[in-house]
């Protein structure tokens, strides 16, 4: 029913399938099997048995996608908060978002365009600097995009 192998410092314990056996041990079973062995591997062969059946459920997906954070990751601007002031000087909380444009600039190392979502500050400093200088400065790796 079980053989014990030993193979240089470890030990192989293989279990062969019983007649009167037809489904796999639990995990219960195995469980108690390696803490009362102490450490000795444990397989089980089963030699008539199918492939391992497909899972029933897809994989893991969030219903809802991540969505872009309003940040320039060239500049790190992002919103600002102030307040929305009105002519009986009420005053209501609001958010001042960054100018932020989706451009494709000519990457010059790469021989590419490069799709980006900036703020309009950030496509200044890269006309002026260079894609590669203004990239380099904020830690950014465009041959990923």
């Amino acid at each position: 029913m079980a053989t014990l192998a030993t193979l240089g410092t470890t030990s192989l314990l293989r279990f062969n399938k019983a007649e009167t056996v037809k489904a796999r041990p639990s995990s219960q079973l195995l469980g108690s099997l390696t803490s009362q062995l102490g450490g000795i591997k444990i397989s089980y062969h089963l030699p008539h048995v199918a492939a391992p059946a497909t899972p029933v459920s897809s994989p893991f997906s969030p219903a809802l996608q991540p969505v872009a954070r309003r940040i320039c990751p060239f500049t790190g601007k992002k919103a600002n908060k102030a307040n929305h002031v009105s002519f009986s000087n009420h005053k209501t909380k609001k958010l001042q978002f960054v100018n932020l444009q989706y451009k494709k600039v000519w990457w010059e190392a790469g021989k590419r365009y490069v799709k980006l979502r900036l703020s309009t500050k950030a496509l200044k400093t890269i006309e002026k600097n260079g894609l590669d200088a203004v990239a380099k400065k904020a830690g950014i790796d465009l041959r990923k995009e």
